[in-house]
């Protein structure tokens, strides 16, 4: 059982408590009539606009427009969640919270990776091994930092945590969802093997799952933690937990790549510092991001890959309503290893050259055009053309004009262009939208794949069950299959989301990225099933109906031996109908 606060009792607290005394204890007001105003502690200014209303009991910034109850502000403040926020104001005003008890199976998830974490830590710290040398000599961490941020050690042997978590009572079930182990052909074994393991941690200060990185070549070099009941890559973000805390003091976070560059960055007091989980940016982490800043800065590897996942970033993080930049450390391959060279000084010096989202995205279209000729500047203007479409009309008129500089324009004509060449691709957007209705995956292949990135051994019984072709029809879906089934190929069952979706069309892997955030499946086994015998179901109900078509036209043209034959196939198919509606024959 799992607990939580009443909605009474926390509606008490809110009768309970004083808006002003909230605010006042963390900053300054000032009464002026019925209200009380003080400088906004949300965005920088010099005249106060903030307003603390005691008769409405809410706060009101008549400059960046933030507003809400004592609860709110206290959230906003410190950077807290919902439930933080009652437990730090429940505890300074000496008020009690009552709880109420609710059936929650994640618990035991939450449970097994944090004893599974607990367990990592000890094989780090219990004796030498190749994985301390690795954090301590190659990545020079120090021992704080791995102690910060809970690093472990998976070592070689195949079945060290599955032993541990069984001696714990843990059930096969349990620790396969998590990704803590597979199983195949009725072999159980770790998942994570000979890898330095990075826990993921919520802001709620739960282990949720892990991203392991490999000691040697042999393999993936990251592996994360498969989606499942208390993990979603797309709604979560690395060392967010710890970034917060700097975010009272700093009005930007900074995004990188990976775990290394986070702690690398925190370890020479660089703190506002997140990382997405492997994946690239999402619409949830947009959302996520805006909660906690005001401005985020992207600070990508400055390779080609690198490049293009802060071009999209960008456009993800402008939808969100987020202020974003983008800096590439060219100076080294990554932030960890700049901040390494140049130290935090140097690292903050480089943060302050990073340029606007809009400039980035110019820029990265102008490499590798040629704005030197004619032809090369209407292919420049024709493609930086959905940039501006979703800038608003003053802002078109400034990067216009600084667009119209660099290629000695007239920054009119390249404004009246750019609406040109939106409008002819609105001309052509039904065409496209014909094309994308074309490739829609049905219910049951979204499912079905969903049930797949959770648990990769779903591939095996899907390929190999009776109905698979019944269940996937569309091209969309076998492409994603085929893609799935390169990456068994490849990598012994892992399957690399973020991979198979840069191998997609973009519209496409967006489709696949919205499956894998957003469908909801519990029991992966009986879901599973349940697909496939509506799949099956459907199917022969098809062929019931062609072989009475067939039987009606042999009862008057090939009556004999053919015709029996057709009846014999006739009462096979009805009998598998008739089982599988009463849920056998799988």
């Amino acid at each position: 059982m799992a607990t939580s606060y009443s909605h009474e009792s926390i509606e008490r607290l809110k009768d309970q408590i004083d808006i002003v005394d909230i605010v006042s204890n963390a900053i300054s007001l000032k009464k002026t009539g019925a209200n009380y105003k003080a400088c906004c502690p949300f965005h920088g200014e010099k005249t106060p606009s903030f307003v603390v209303s005691p008769d409405k009991q809410i706060f009101k910034c008549f400059g960046c427009g933030v507003s809400g109850d004592a609860i709110e502000f206290v959230r906003k403040y410190y950077n807290l969640d919902f439930v933080e926020a009652i437990e730090k104001i429940a505890k300074d005003q000496g008020f009690t919270l009552e709880r109420t008890k609710y059936d929650d199976s994640r618990d035991v998830y939450y449970r097994a990776n944090k004893d599974a974490a607990r367990y990592f830590v000890r094989c780090l710290l219990s004796s030498p091994n190749k994985a301390m040398d690795y954090l301590l000599e190659r990545r020079k961490l120090s021992q704080e930092m791995i102690t910060k941020f809970g690093i472990g050690y998976a070592d070689e042997k195949w079945s060290s945590l599955y032993n541990h978590m069984k001696a714990l009572g843990y059930e096969d079930d349990t620790l396969s969802e998590l990704g803590l182990i597979s199983i195949k052909g009725g072999k159980k074994y770790d998942r994570f093997r000979n890898r330095v393991i990075f826990p993921i941690i919520s802001t709620s200060g739960k282990v949720i799952g892990f991203g392991g990185r490999a000691l040697d070549e042999d393999g993936a070099k990251y592996i994360n933690s498969p989606e499942n009941p208390i993990f979603h890559k797309s709604n979560n973000l690395f060392a967010l937990n710890f970034a917060r805390e700097y975010l009272r003091k700093e009005d930007c976070l900074i995004v990188v790549e990976g775990y290394m560059d986070v702690i690398g960055l925190f370890q020479y007091g660089v703190g506002n510092v997140t990382a997405t989980l492997g994946t690239a940016l999402t619409e949830n982490h947009g959302k996520i991001l805006k909660r906690y800043a005001r401005k985020v800065i992207l600070s990508y590897d400055s390779d080609d890959a690198g490049r293009k996942a802060a071009y999209k970033g960008v456009d993800i993080l402008r939808s969100a309503g987020v202020e974003v930049s983008v800096l590439h450390v060219d100076d080294g391959k990554d932030p960890d290893e700049y901040v390494k060279l140049h130290g935090k000084e140097g690292f903050l010096n480089l943060l302050s050259k990073s340029i606007s989202g809009t400039d980035y995205q110019l820029r990265h279209i102008a490499r590798g055009t040629n704005l030197q000729t004619e032809e090369g500047k209407i292919r420049y203007i024709r493609d930086i053309a959905p940039i501006f479409e979703k800038l608003s009309p003053v802002e078109r008129e400034v990067y216009a004009q600084k667009v119209g500089r660099a290629l000695r324009l007239d920054y009119n004509n390249i404004l009246n262009q750019v609406g040109k060449e939106r409008n002819n691709q609105r001309e052509r957007s039904p065409q496209r939208s014909e094309n994308k209705v074309s490739r829609e995956l049905t219910a049951t292949e979204k499912v079905l794949i969903k049930i797949i990135f959770m648990d990769s051994s779903y591939f095996v019984k899907l390929r190999e069950h009776r109905f698979a072709d019944a269940a996937v029809k569309t091209d969309l879906a076998r492409e994603i299959l085929n893609l799935i089934k390169d990456e068994f190929r490849d990598s012994d069952g892992f399957i690399d989301e973020q991979r198979i979706k840069d191998s997609m069309d973009p519209a496409d892997g967006l489709k696949l990225d919205n499956i894998i955030r957003n469908v909801p499946v519990v029991d992966l086994e009986q879901t599973f099933r349940e697909c496939m015998r509506t799949s099956g179901l459907n199917a022969l109900l098809e062929q019931e109906k062609r072989l009475l078509d067939v039987i009606a036209i042999a009862d008057e043209e090939e009556q004999g031996q053919e015709g029996e034959k057709l009846q014999l196939k006739l009462m096979n198919v009805q009998r598998e109908i008739k089982n599988l509606r009463g849920g056998l024959g799988l």
